[in-house]
């Protein structure tokens, strides 16, 4: 097993605990100098914030860990594709690299995101690697949506 599939397995971990709480089923964490500085999940139902994102949490807690906005050398794995409103807190905070599981099934996603992490004018472009345990994402992901509809 190598390092992400390790780090997915983690924010995996994190998105059950969101799917325990009846929250979309979305982890997070972020990792800095092979250590995990930041953990979060999904919990807008529960904090009725449409802020409150697995990423955006986990960027505000290691955000405070490093006393520094800027998470330069920091990467964040994540069981879902950022959306944009994401997308764009994670390049503004400048994190290096991205790694996710599931793709988002919204089609339009996927462009408005890579158009973020890879725009000329940015000040870092955010290095991506996706599809890391996709199967295990998705099917959460999938499953709660399954119970939601029934």
């Amino acid at each position: 097993m190598n390092f992400d599939e390790l780090y997915m397995k983690k924010a995996l971990f994190y998105a059950k605990k969101a799917d325990n709480k009846n929250e979309v089923p979305v982890g997070a964490i972020i990792v800095y100098k092979n250590k995990i500085i930041a953990t979060a999940y999904n919990r807008k139902d529960h904090a009725n914030s449409v802020l409150k994102h697995a990423e955006l949490i986990c960027i505000q807690k290691a955000s405070k860990k490093l006393h520094n906005w800027r998470l330069d050398n920091c990467t964040l794995y994540v069981t879902l594709e950022p959306c944009p409103m994401c997308a764009s807190a994670i390049q503004q905070a400048r994190i290096k690299r991205v790694v996710y599981g599931a793709m988002s099934k919204n089609k339009k996603n996927h462009p408005i995101v890579n158009k973020i992490f890879n725009e000329i004018d940015a000040n870092q472009k955010v290095e991506v690697t996706f599809g890391v345990l996709k199967d295990d994402c998705g099917k959460l992901i999938s499953d709660f949506f399954k119970k939601k509809r029934v």
